[in-house]
């Protein structure tokens, strides 16, 4: 029932300018347990499309308005250790591209609760930087945002990786 309750919430607010889209949930599962890409499938999947097109449809009616929705960049080549959080995410950024009149923010790693502390995360973000990067793409109404240059590069680089050799790589996510 989440996408009625923001729908009568956006009614007694008297209007939705703005939805901002920041849930999501992402484990690493190098043994793809079921429930744990199920679940991530469910929260990023499900429960994103759900929103979205809530925020869509009462913008629609009600003569427009804004979305961004943070997706994560994880999202352009799938990532071994977590595939349904890779696979949900493109799907993320994807969705926004065939409805273009969102900002999908693609933050790499942010130091948060999220993030457990027995992983070590490469290029880790600060908060309050990332939360102004953000905040800044939002108010530009940017198409995608790849916060931080540091993931701007290594995005590029990412694309230009053959599929057969990104199979292979051995990519280290533990010390």
């Amino acid at each position: 029932a989440a996408g009625e309750q923001l729908t009568a919430l956006a009614e007694r607010m008297g209007g939705m300018d703005l939805y901002f889209h920041a849930s999501g949930i992402g484990k690493q599962n190098p043994n793809v347990d079921a429930e744990i890409e199920l679940r991530t499938v469910g929260t990023n999947g499900m429960g994103f499309t759900r929103m979205i097109d809530a925020a869509f449809g009462y913008m629609a009616k009600h003569g427009g308005g804004h979305i961004a929705a943070i997706t994560s960049v994880a999202g352009t080549k799938g990532l071994g250790m977590a595939p349904s959080y890779s696979a949900t995410k493109a799907f993320q950024n994807t969705y926004l591209q065939a409805l273009e009149q969102f900002t999908d923010i693609r933050p790499g790693f942010v130091a948060t609760a999220l993030l457990d502390d027995e992983h070590h995360y490469p290029m880790l973000m600060n908060v309050q930087t990332t939360a102004r990067l953000i905040m800044k793409a939002v108010k530009a109404k940017k198409h995608v945002a790849i916060l931080d240059w540091r993931y701007r590069v290594l995005i590029a680089l990412w694309r230009r990786v053959p599929r057969c050799i990104w199979r292979h790589l051995p990519i280290k996510t533990k010390d």
